[in-house]
C-alpha cells in the first residue's frame, strides 16, 4: 500500500526515505568491516596501502593525501624539530622538483598553495594533501607523482634547508603567542612522564636554526618507508581501477625497504593525584579553566563498540546543553563552558572540559564546573535532557544520510585517514544511519496516547531487532570519565595571578566531599515552551511576481512590502540559506548614540531576539537544523539563517518571531552582557595584535569614534535600554527589506511559508528607519596623504612582529564594474609575488596574504568609491624594515616592468578553479544574488544586474594580460606606489637595558649627551673656583 500520495513533494519523499530507512538486526557482539567503504583498497608489494573513491563533490576535482606515520615523537634530542622541517623540505624541492616548482605546478593548474595544498605534522603522523582540477588527463598523473615524491624522493640540501629554516622559524614564533603557550604548557602537565611531553612537532628554537642536512636525512631515510605510508584519492574519478593504476606506475617502482623499523609505541603513565597548575598569561584573552581526564583509547571494533560511542555522544550533548544554561543563569559562574573528547595521541584519549570566565573567577568556575559532573553522578540526566540529546543526534544522522551523496570529496578523505592512522573502521552512511535509527530511539511525543502507542512501538522493535534502549542514566555513566583521580590534569589560565594551587586543590576535596555525603541537589528544569509562534499570522499575499531565468530565481513582492527572492538548488540535500537586508545602519547614529546602539545586537542576542531567552529556545528547537542571527552595520542591518528545508517552517517563524516580539532588557541580563564586554575590552588591551590593529585602523582611516577602539569608559555611556530600542526598530518595518533565499527548497511548500510567515508580519502605520540608498551618510575615514611609516611597541612575553602595508584605492564610477574586478586579480597578482620574493626567494616568512578595502564606501549609486590594498606578513622583528622594503621593490618592480605571461596566466587559472567550485555552492550563488541587489547598476532587474557582472567579469579575464596589468597596476595604486603608503610594525618593548643602550647609540642622542657632558663638565669647574674663592 502506497502510504504517500501520488503528487507528494519533492521533500516530503526525501524526508520520507530516512524515515522509511530499515532498521538493522542487531548483534552487539558482530565485528565491524576493516574493508573501508565505498573504496578501492589495497597493498602494493612494496608495503604501500592505498584508497580510492568516486565521489563527484566538487565536479572535476580530487582531494588527495599521501599519509605517513611519523611524526615528532620518534624523534631523538638533536632532532626536535626535525618531522616538521621535512615536511616543508618536500615542497622546497625534490628529486623531480627543484626551487619551489611543486608550488608553481600547484599554482599554475589552479590549485593555490595554502590550506588545501599543504601538510601538518603532529606527534605521530605527517599528512601531505593536495587538493587539484582533474578535467586534463595529465593532471591527475603529475599530482599523485608528487606525493610519490614525498615519499622518498625529498631533497635535503644545505641551500634547501637554509631557504626553509626563516619559514619555519617563523611558523615557531607564530606558535610562541599566548594561545600557544596555554596549548602547550597543558599539554606538558597531560603528557608528564612521557617522551610525546618532550616533543612538541614544532621543535626546539635551536634545532630549527642550527640542524645539519645530514640529521635531516637520516630522520627521512630511517622512517619515511611506504610500510608506513596509505595514497588516498577521492574524486570525480570515470572509474577507480586507472587510478590505482596511476599509483602502482608512480609508487609500484619503489622498492621495500630492507632496514624498516616497526614505529615504536611510548606510554603515557596513568596517575591518581590530579595534576594541578596556575598559569598566567599576561596576553591572554581572558580567565580560563581546563580540565582533562586521560584514559586509553576504546577500540571501536564491534557493534557494541559503536553503540557505545553513540551513548558518549548524547553525554556531550546533554552536558554542553547544561553548561550553557549556566551560563544563562543569574551570577553566572562562566561565560561560557563545554565539554569533549579526543585522541590526543595514538595511546590516549582525552575528556575536556574548558570555561571562560571573568577575571578573579576561576575559583568559582571551577567548583561550578566540577559540581555540575558530580551532580550527573549522582542524580543523573533527566528524561528530558536525553530526549533532547537523541532528537539532536537523529536530526545529525538524518541530516548526513540525506546529503550522503553529496559529500565533499575532502570531508570523504578525512575518513580514509582515520582508517589507516587510527584504524577507525569507515561503514558507510547508509549503515551507520541504520545502526543510528535502531539504537537511538525516537523523539518522546507529548501527548499520553502517543506516548503509550510510542512506548508500545519501542517494545516490538526491541524484541525484533534485539534493541537495548539507551536509558538516561546509561548515559549519565560517562561523567564518571571525568573523576578527578582519573589522570586528572587541572589548570587555571590568568592574566594577573589570583588563584594559587591551594585554592584549586581545596575546591577539589570540597566538591569530592560534598559528591561522597550526597549534599549536590538535583538540576532543576526550566519550563519549555511547545511552540514557537503561539498565534500564527494572517498569510500575507503577493503583489508583484518576476522570473528572471538567466539565473533561476523568483521574485516576490509582498503585501507588507518585503521583496523575497528564491533559487532552487541540488548542491546539498539538507541545506537552505537566507539573507534578508535592509539599508540604513550605524552610520546615520550621532556620536552620543553610536556605543548604546553599536552593542544593540550582542545586548539582544543575550536577552533572546525571538522572544524567548537563549536557554529556553535551545531546547525548543532541539532535534531542528535552524539557526538565525542579526548584524548591524555601517550602511545596513541583516538577519541570516541557515535550515533544513523540513525545518524551514521553523526557521521562518523565528524570522517572524524577530520582526513580531520586541526585546525588554532585564537587570540581571544587563549585567552579564556588561561584565562580559568589559572582559572583552580588557582582554583587546592586553593583546598585542588587538592593540596593532587598532593603531592600522586609526592611521589609515582616521581618529573618527566609527574607528577608535572601544574602551572601558565608552562601555560606561552604554544605555541598554536605548540599545534595545534601537535593535527593535532596526527589525521592525518588513517593507524595507529584501531576502534571497537559496537552496534545497520546493517552491510549492515555500511559498506558503513566506506568506505566513514573512507576509504576516504586519507593516507598521509609518515607515521605520526607511533610507534611500543613496542618501545615507557616508563613514568619515580618511587615508594619509604622504609616507607614514609606524613601530607599534607592545609589551610581550615572548618576541612578535606583524607587518601591514597599504596602499590608498580609488576606483571612478565610470569603471567601476571593470575597476573591481581587475582589483580582485590584483590582489592575487601581489600576494603570489611577495611570497615568491619574501618566502621562497629570501625564506624569510611563512606566508603572506593581500585584502582589498572597499567596505567603507556608502551603497550609493554614484560617486567614486574609496579604499585599500594591504599587505600583511608576519616575521623575525629584526628584519621587518628590510622586508618591507623588499615588499616594495617588487611592487614597483610590477608597476614598472609588469608580470609575465606565466603569472597572469597563474592568476586567471586560480580565479577560475575558485569560480568553477563556486558554482557548486549554496553559499556563492547567495552571495552574487546579494551583490546583484546591492550593485550600483541594480535599477529593479536583478536578472541584468548579475548578467552584467558576469559579463564584466568574463570581459576582463580576456584582456588581463601583463601589460593590462601593469597598467592596472599603475592607475589603482599610488605610481610610483613609494609615494604614497602606510606601513605599521608590531614589535616587541623593548626592555629597560635595550632603550637605554638605543638612547646611547643614537647620533643625535650621542651629539646632544656630548654636549651635556661638556656643559656638567663647566658648571662643575666653576662651581670648583667659587668654592675655592
Amino acid at each position: 500500500m502506497d502510504l504517500l500520495p501520488a503528487e507528494a513533494s519533492s521533500e516530503i519523499v526525501k524526508k520520507h526515505r530516512f524515515r522509511s530507512l530499515k532498521m538493522v538486526d542487531l548483534n552487539y557482539e558482530e565485528v565491524l568491516s576493516d574493508v573501508p567503504y565505498g573504496a578501492d583498497y589495497g597493498k602494493l608489494d612494496n608495503g604501500l596501502r592505498y584508497y580510492v573513491r568516486l565521489n563527484s563533490k566538487p565536479k572535476m576535482r580530487a582531494a588527495l593525501a599521501l599519509a605517513v606515520r611519523v611524526g615528532s615523537v620518534l624523534e631523538e634530542e638533536e632532532e626536535r624539530g626535525v618531522a616538521h622541517i621535512v615536511e616543508h623540505l618536500a615542497f622546497s624541492a625534490t628529486k623531480k622538483y627543484t626551487n619551489h616548482d611543486i608550488v608553481k605546478f600547484l599554482e599554475s593548474i589552479g590549485a593555490e598553495f595554502g590550506a588545501c595544498q599543504n601538510a601538518v605534522t603532529s606527534s605521530d603522523e605527517t599528512v601531505y594533501e593536495l587538493f587539484v582540477p582533474i578535467d586534463k588527463p595529465e593532471l591527475l598523473s603529475q599530482a599523485i607523482s608528487v606525493l610519490a615524491e614525498f615519499s622518498s624522493e625529498i631533497r635535503v640540501s644545505a641551500e634547501d634547508l637554509e631557504k626553509e629554516r626563516g619559514a619555519v622559524m617563523e611558523e615557531y614564533r607564530a606558535n610562541r603567542n599566548a594561545n600557544g603557550r596555554m596549548q602547550d604548557a597543558h599539554w606538558l602537565l597531560m603528557m608528564e612522564g612521557s617522551k610525546y611531553a618532550e616533543r612538541l612537532p614544532i621543535g626546539l628554537e635551536k634545532v630549527i636554526r642550527t640542524v645539519s642536512p645530514e640529521t635531516v636525512k637520516r630522520f627521512y631515510t630511517k622512517w619515511y618507508h611506504l610500510q608506513n605510508m596509505a595514497v588516498i584519492a577521492v574524486g570525480d574519478f570515470s572509474d577507480t581501477k586507472s587510478v590505482v593504476e596511476l599509483i602502482k606506475t608512480h609508487f609500484g617502482g619503489k622498492v621495500l625497504a630492507t632496514d624498516y623499523m616497526e614505529i615504536p609505541k611510548f606510554v603515557v603513565p596513568s596517575h591518581e593525584e590530579p595534576r594541578i597548575s596556575c598559569f598566567v598569561e599576561s596576553e591572554a584573552a581572558g580567565s580560563a579553566v581546563m580540565i582533562s581526564c586521560k584514559s586509553q583509547v576504546d577500540e571501536l571494533k564491534t557493534v557494541k563498540d559503536y553503540r557505545n560511542l553513540l551513548v558518549e555522544a548524547m553525554f556531550y550533548h546533554a552536558m554542553n546543553q547544561r553548561f550553557f544554561k549556566m551560563s544563562r543563569k543569574k551570577d553566572p559562574p562562566y561565560f561560557s563552558c563545554s565539554v569533549a573528547a579526543d585522541v590526543v595521541v595514538q595511546p590516549i584519549k582525552a575528556y575536556i572540559m574548558t570555561s571562560s570566565c571573568k577575571e578573579k573567577g576561576t575559583l568559582y568556575a571551577l567548583e561550578s564546573m566540577l559540581t555540575e559532573i558530580a551532580r550527573v553522578r549522582i542524580h543523573g540526566f533527566s528524561e528530558r535532557e536525553t530526549s533532547v540529546a537523541r532528537a539532536s543526534m537523529m536530526s545529525e544522522i538524518e541530516s548526513a544520510y540525506l546529503e550522503r551523496d553529496q559529500v565533499q570529496s575532502a570531508s570523504l578523505r578525512e575518513e580514509f585517514l582515520h582508517h589507516f592512522l587510527r584504524g577507525e573502521p569507515v561503514v558507510g552512511i547508509e549503515y551507520e544511519a541504520q545502526l543510528q535509527k535502531t539504537i537511538l530511539p525516537r523523539k518522546l511525543l507529548t501527548s499520553l496516547i502517543y506516548r503509550y502507542v510510542f512506548e508500545c512501538y519501542i517494545l516490538m522493535v526491541a524484541l525484533l531487532f534485539d534493541v537495548v534502549d539507551i536509558s538516561a542514566s546509561e548515559v549519565s555513566k560517562y561523567s564518571e570519565n571525568f573523576r578527578t583521580t582519573h589522570s586528572c590534569v587541572i589548570k587555571t589560565i590568568e592574566p594577573r595571578a589570583a588563584a594559587t594551587v591551594d585554592d584549586l586543590k581545596n575546591i577539589v576535596l570540597k566538591i569530592n566531599s560534598l559528591e561522597k555525603d550526597g549534599n549536590i541537589s538535583p538540576w532543576d528544569e526550566e519550563h519549555i515552551p511547545e511552540e514557537i509562534v503561539t498565534l500564527k499570522p494572517n498569510p500575507g499575499s503577493v503583489v508583484q511576481e518576476s522570473e528572471y531565468s538567466n539565473i533561476g530565481v523568483t521574485e516576490l513582492i509582498l503585501s507588507n512590502g518585503m521583496r523575497v527572492c528564491y533559487k532552487h538548488t541540488d548542491f546539498l540535500e539538507d541545506q537552505v540559506l537566507f539573507t534578508g537586508y535592509a539599508y540604513g545602519g550605524l552610520s546615520e547614529l550621532p556620536e552620543s548614540e553610536y556605543f548604546s546602539c553599536s552593542m544593540s545586537s550582542t545586548i539582544a542576542g543575550e536577552i533572546g531576539i525571538f522572544g524567548y531567552r537563549p536557554s529556553v529556545l535551545l531546547d525548543m528547537l532541539a532535534g531542528k537544523r535552524a539557526e538565525i542571527g542579526t548584524k548591524l552595520g555601517a550602511y545596513m542591518r541583516t538577519f541570516f539563517g541557515d535550515c533544513s528545508p523540513t525545518d524551514l517552517e521553523t526557521a521562518f517563524q523565528l524570522v517572524y518571531q524577530l520582526f513580531a516580539t520586541g526585546v525588554v532588557p532585564g537587570e540581571e541580563d544587563i549585567k552579564i552582557v556588561m561584565q562580559m564586554s568589559e572582559e572583552s575590552v580588557n582582554a583587546q588591551e592586553r593583546d598585542p595584535y588587538t592593540v596593532f590593529a587598532n593603531r592600522v585602523r586609526e592611521i589609515n582611516y582616521g581618529n573618527s569614534y566609527f574607528f577608535r577602539p572601544t574602551r572601558i569608559s565608552d562601555l560606561r555611556k552604554v544605555d541598554p535600554f536605548k540599545a534595545c530600542e534601537y535593535f527593535n526598530k532596526c527589525f521592525k518595518d518588513p517593507s524595507t527589506f529584501t531576502v534571497v533565499i537559496v537552496g534545497n527548497i520546493d517552491p510549492d511548500i515555500a511559498r506558503p511559508l513566506i506568506l505566513q510567515y514573512l507576509g504576516g508580519i504586519p507593516r507598521p502605520s509609518e515607515p521605520i528607519l526607511k533610507y534611500n540608498r543613496d542618501d545615507l551618510k557616508g563613514l568619515p575615514f580618511t587615508f594619509p596623504t604622504t609616507i607614514t611609516r609606524e613601530v607599534v611597541r607592545s609589551p610581550m612575553v615572548e618576541a612578535q612582529c606583524s607587518v601591514q602595508l597599504c596602499f590608498p584605492v580609488e576606483l571612478k564610477n565610470e569603471k567601476m564594474m571593470e575597476d573591481v574586478h581587475f582589483i580582485g586579480f590584483l590582489s592575487k597578482l601581489l600576494e603570489a609575488k611577495i611570497i615568491q620574493v619574501l618566502r621562497f626567494k629570501h625564506g624569510q616568512i611563512y606566508s603572506a596574504g593581500v585584502s582589498v578595502f572597499l567596505g567603507g564606501n556608502k551603497p550609493s549609486r554614484v560617486g567614486n568609491a574609496r579604499g585599500d590594498i594591504s599587505v600583511n606578513f608576519s616575521c623575525d622583528p629584526d628584519v621587518a624594515l628590510a622586508l618591507v622594503d623588499l615588499a616594495l621593490d617588487e611592487i614597483l618592480r610590477l608597476q614598472e616592468e609588469g608580470p609575465s605571461d606565466a603569472d597572469i596566466s597563474t592568476v586567471l587559472e586560480i580565479e577560475q578553479r575558485a569560480h568553477e567550485n563556486g558554482l557548486q555552492e549554496n553559499y556563492w550563488w547567495l552571495d552574487r544574488i546579494l551583490h546583484s541587489y546591492q550593485s550600483r547598476i541594480y535599477s529593479g532587474d536583478v536578472g541584468t544586474s548579475f548578467a552584467v557582472q558576469d559579463e564584466s567579469r568574463i570581459d576582463v579575464r580576456k584582456i588581463l594580460t601583463p601589460v593590462t596589468a601593469q597598467q592596472s597596476l599603475q592607475k589603482t595604486l599610488p605610481f610610483p606606489c613609494k609615494k604614497q603608503y602606510t606601513v605599521v610594525i608590531l614589535m616587541p618593548q623593548a626592555s629597560r637595558f635595550e632603550r637605554l643602550k638605543s638612547f646611547i647609540t643614537d647620533a643625535k642622542v650621542q651629539v646632544g649627551f656630548g654636549g651635556m657632558v661638556v656643559l656638567g663638565f663647566c658648571i662643575w669647574r666653576y662651581a670648583r673656583r667659587s668654592s675655592e674663592s
